[in-house]
């Protein structure tokens, strides 16, 4: 790079803005990333893309081989049962039983479009399970595009910063809410999206038993499944495992992505579990939207046919196939995605050394660990602000806020990060602390 092409000239950006109505600093992730596409047309210059959490690991050949295989016997003609196949529903039942030491049965493993679509699915029969109740509080920060959800689907919902309410503090906080009696369902993720601050035991009890107390369905999403690598969890059938709140919930339903543990987010495959409880639990108020009362009936067969028939076909066997593997222990994801917290530790080095901090720094009593995200600041700016400039500088991350933080910064996501930009990045960042005060 060129070090005199940077910063961009600002008339540049803003022209670019201007045409396509886009605030960087409000924009979603994919109106940023257009953003930042529109910016490298432009000027011929390669962004440290930093925006969008797309896994930068190949697929495994054994998704990808199995996928093929089943696209060749004539899957494709034919539409899935929409409730998944048997395979995949076991091995999704098998891999939670060695991996979260917890029991729920291959029926109660549903696939979907994505642990979006997931979450979706949620949101349509969880929040409309009782009359008198609203919508969803979130424990954030979060992935902006569940509030987007809701929005749309006209719910309303309820959010906090959970970072100075870690540990037993975060029993008051919840019950702040629960006590209203406005709350039908609660949404984190563990590891978090984006602070990488990870839920301990004693916090999953405390939500799983207030859960129970107010009557609160749990949607946790495992999305970073595993990927606290201050641990290892990717011994099948072996401590420690993920910790999850179905160890003290009744009503939950855990979202397992195969985007990030597995590479494989262009196949858009996800599974959905439901504690049986909740499966076959009634609730009168559902047969306002659906033809029963049953929760699991009306989330398949209601809200799930609703969005889609069924999940891609091919894309079940390959997923199957890699569970499968995994469960086996003939494959570890761990030793894959590992490459992230690699990475994570080098980039958060050449921030801080250039003036920025990390604003989730913490996880209650230990340093936040190294994974697919971090948080940086810069003193004495607001989060959108940095953002402006940073893009003038050839650097792409979003503005924490739009995740629900109470805190100032950006998010930073490691994956599209090529470790041959890395030099380059210390130099970039170099010129905005040499500079950024003086550029107009």
């Amino acid at each position: 790079m060129d070090i005199s092409e940077i910063p961009i000239p600002e008339k540049v950006i803003d022209n670019i803005l201007s045409s396509t109505g886009i605030n960087p600093g409000s924009a979603s992730i994919r109106e940023l990333s257009h953003i930042v596409d529109l910016l490298e047309d432009e000027t011929g210059i390669r962004f440290v893309r930093m925006e969008m959490g797309v896994p930068g690991i190949p697929s495994p050949s054994i998704a990808v081989e199995a996928e093929i295989k089943a696209l060749k016997s004539g899957v494709a003609a034919i539409y899935p049962n929409i409730a998944g196949i048997p395979h995949l529903k076991e091995e999704t039942s098998r891999f939670i039983k060695l991996f979260l030491d917890t029991d729920i049965g291959p029926e109660m493993c549903i696939p979907t479009v994505g642990s979006m679509m997931g979450g979706m699915v949620c949101f349509l029969v969880a929040n409309r399970n009782d009359r008198t109740k609203e919508g969803t509080l979130f424990i954030d920060p979060g992935f902006p595009v569940q509030k987007q959800q809701v929005k749309i689907l006209g719910h309303d919902y309820y959010s906090f910063d959970v970072y100075n309410y870690r540990g037993s503090r975060l029993r008051a906080k919840l019950e702040s809410y629960f006590e209203t009696g406005k709350i039908s369902s609660l949404l984190y993720s563990n590891p978090n999206n984006p602070a990488w601050i990870c839920l301990n035991e004693e916090e999953l009890a405390i939500i799983g038993e207030l859960c129970r107390k107010y009557d609160v369905i749990v949607i946790e999403d495992l999305a970073y499944f595993g990927m606290d690598f201050r641990k290892d969890y990717s011994h099948p059938g072996e401590p420690p495992f993920q910790p999850t709140v179905a160890k003290y919930a009744e009503d939950y339903v855990l979202l397992i992505s195969s985007s990030k543990i597995f590479s494989y987010a262009g196949q858009r495959i996800g599974m959905m579990a439901i504690s049986e409880h909740l499966f076959n639990r009634s609730y009168p108020d559902l047969k306002r939207y659906y033809t029963t009362d049953k929760f699991g009936h009306s989330l398949v067969f209601g809200a799930l046919y609703a969005l889609s028939a069924g999940v891609s076909h091919s894309a079940q066997f390959g997923l199957a196939a890699l569970l499968k593997a995994t469960n086996d222990g003939r494959y570890c994801f761990r030793d894959d995605v590992r490459e992230y917290a690699a990475k994570a530790k080098i980039l958060k080095e050449i921030f801080l050394r250039n003036g920025f901090t990390i604003v989730y720094d913490r996880d209650i009593d230990e340093l936040i660990g190294d994974g697919f995200y971090f948080t940086v600041g810069y003193p004495g700016m607001a989060g959108r602000e940095l953002l402006g400039k940073l893009l003038r500088y050839g650097v792409s991350a979003i503005a924490l806020d739009i995740t629900g933080s109470e805190r100032e910064g950006l998010r930073a996501c490691v994956s599209l990060v090529p470790r041959e930009l890395f030099g380059d990045l210390d130099i970039r960042l170099n010129r905005f602390r040499n500079d950024h005060n003086t550029i107009n």
